[in-house]
């Protein structure tokens, strides 16, 4: 006992080094792994939970990035300092040409999940789909789908595809649509290929879903009808790559002091001797950006009509930058157009803030996952004042006609 006693009083046991200054870590473990995305299309993960009370209707949307600009508005937020003042507000434009229906897919629950059962296709497809298809469009026999619109025509393959929908309505849960859309309407985009995705169908019974999807087989399905004003969404897209980057970029770590031996933009100690590797937790150089993301919550300000009847091919809208404070007849596109984009002509989603990717990039819209309770979601916004001034440079006239009045008679107008 005694000699316990004795070996406790003058044991210590070995001390632990210390770090010099404590700090929270630098960027955070939550994006792991910093990769490149694996799809260019935003990917739907979670649909929101279906409520068989509501009509059928649609849960996501496709669309372009445009660029932003700002609008000028009257807070409602009651016991906010700024309640009934003005506020200025950065909003993001996505051009949102009406998406076309080709097919349906229909979802048995198994306890790994969802199985795709049975998938129905529309009779006609469009190039711009049939491009997805393909590696190389020009030099390929461009038969996709052709067989299938020739058995389409049959009684026979009438018959099979109302067995397939039978099926669907007997065995499934869950009910997509096949949808994609339409890239020849935006005339600024190099893009010929339509992007192609699958979007749940939500509200009424399983046989009311397959109908109205069937229904809508190669007709065009606008944003107006997915989406309304005031309404919180989530934003999904892949973010703007910056290619290879070091830590000091990449993470945000401090640069190391001027004379230090072989670089400065480097983490100093990357671990112990033992465990003796680099653990996941330590910043490294790699890949920055193009990353998928999911942003939630964003409010919709406007949707607005599109400026072109592409039937037609006129100008059928001048004034969906018109406010009822702002009467001045003019369209969203800025003077001299969205630098990097161009002219808005199809219909468009004006959503606040920020949203990720470069300009042309396709973002996906979906149907916010929760019921929101917050004031600010659930505030009515009315919008006084949209800039339309040129983004080039410090824009000073909202229309051309603008301009005109100010400068007066230019010389090359004399010449024109």
């Amino acid at each position: 006992l005694s000699t316990k006693i004795t070996w406790g009083l003058f044991y210590q046991p070995a001390k632990m080094s210390h770090r010099k200054f404590e700090a929270p870590r630098h960027g955070s473990l939550g994006f792991l792994p910093r990769k490149r995305a694996a799809r260019h299309r935003g990917k739907v993960k979670t649909f929101p939970k279906d409520d068989k009370s509501k009509p059928c209707h649609l849960t996501a949307f496709c669309g372009y990035k445009a660029g932003m600009t700002h609008i000028v508005r009257d807070l409602d937020r009651t016991g906010s300092a700024q309640h009934k003042k003005e506020v200025c507000e950065a909003v993001s434009i996505i051009e949102t040409p009406p998406m076309v229906i080709v097919g349906l897919v229909g979802y048995v629950q198994t306890p790994r999940g969802l199985r795709a059962l049975k998938t129905v296709w529309a009779a006609h497809l469009s190039n711009e789909v049939k491009r997805r298809f393909y590696k190389n469009w020009y030099r390929s026999k461009k038969k996709a789908f052709t067989k299938y619109q020739k058995q389409f025509a049959t009684e026979q393959g009438k018959a099979n595809t109302d067995k397939a929908l039978a099926k669907i309505k007997k065995y499934c849960s869950v009910v997509r649509v096949i949808a994609h859309t339409q890239i020849g309407q935006l005339k600024n985009m190099r893009q010929k290929v339509a992007d192609i995705m699958e979007i749940q169908v939500n509200g009424g019974s399983l046989e009311d879903k397959v109908n109205w999807a069937f229904e809508r087989f190669e007709s065009k399905v606008p944003v107006s009808s997915v989406f309304g004003q005031n309404e919180m969404v989530d934003v999904i897209g892949v973010t703007k790559g910056h290619g290879f980057k070091g830590v000091v970029h990449r993470w945000g770590v401090k640069k190391l002091p001027r004379k230090t031996h072989k670089g400065l933009r480097k983490v100093a100690c990357i671990g112990a001797w033992h465990p003796s590797r680099v653990q996941y937790q330590v910043p490294r150089a790699g890949q920055c950006g193009y990353h998928h993301r999911t942003e939630m919550n964003k409010k919709i300000y406007r949707i607005g009509a599109g400026e072109v009847d592409f039937e037609s091919g006129k100008v059928v809208v001048k004034n969906n930058a018109t406010t009822e404070y702002d009467l001045t007849e003019k369209n969203i596109t800025p003077m001299g157009g969205f630098p990097h984009y161009g002219v808005v002509r199809n219909d468009f989603v004006m959503v606040k803030g920020c949203v990720v990717g470069s300009k042309k990039r396709v973002i996906t819209l979906r149907k916010s996952l929760i019921d929101h309770k917050k004031r600010s979601a659930l505030e009515k916004v009315s919008l006084k004042f949209i800039d339309t001034s040129s983004k080039f440079g410090h824009g000073r006239f909202q229309t051309d006609a603008e301009k005109r009045a100010f400068m007066g008679m230019r010389k090359r107008d004399q010449q024109e």
